[in-house]
């Protein structure tokens, strides 16, 4: 699909197999999402630019690569963002942080926002969204529309699944934002939860129902 990104590593692919099978449990949920988040985050970062910055190693001096403007931010879709967001920040320490609170109606299925808390100077810095699922793509829509509303204009969407729905629903809104997932799942069920899927991700992270 276009402007989608699948990240078919065989470890990727492999640790969310493990995460997709009922029987894992809670602290393994917890610990192969730090994992493939990591993964994930190495393909999302992928072209990142680079400048050079004068070094001394043991032996010499040398012009070394290193990261070009301001320090990215992660934005985190409440709650189960924060799985993805805490593997992220194992990758790069000094990212930003923005945290974005939105439920899901059960009856509309339409995204309600609670929270919204991000650094002052988004239009300056490349802006990475996480959540774990794009499922009916209403809350992902509304996290890039809030995003956005605060002056962010690169945006990057990661997630684990997606299903095609979710992906013309948000490529729809959002042509500019390009999205990165480790699978893209049939379809929704009349709950709009993705199948086969693994189920909700916060529940399974943090042992909820």
């Amino acid at each position: 699909m276009k402007g989608v990104t699948v990240v078919d590593h065989p470890l990727v692919q492999h640790k969310l197999t493990i995460m997709r099978n009922k029987e894992t449990s809670t602290a393994g949920f917890r610990r192969l999402l730090r994992e493939i988040s990591l993964l994930l985050g190495y393909e999302v970062t992928r072209d990142l630019e680079l400048t050079t910055t004068t070094i001394e190693t043991p032996l010499q001096t040398m012009e070394a690569p290193t990261l070009e403007g301001k320090k990215l931010v992660f934005a985190s879709v409440l709650r189960a963002g924060n799985g993805l967001l805490e593997g992220l920040l194992d990758l790069v320490p000094a990212a930003r942080v923005a945290h974005i609170g939105l439920y899901r109606d059960h009856e509309t299925l339409e995204a309600v926002e609670y929270f919204f808390k991000a650094p002052s100077d988004l239009g300056d810095r490349l802006v990475i969204v996480v959540d774990p699922m794009l499922a009916t793509g209403n809350s992902a829509v509304a996290a890039i529309d809030m995003l956005k509303g605060r002056g962010a204009v690169n945006l990057r969407y990661l997630c684990l699944l997606a299903v095609p729905e979710g992906i013309e629903h948000f490529s729809k809104a959002h042509p500019d934002v390009p999205i990165y997932t480790a699978a893209i799942d049939s379809h929704l069920n009349e709950k709009g939860y993705i199948l086969p899927g693994l189920g909700d991700a916060g529940d399974r992270m943090y042992g909820t129902k």
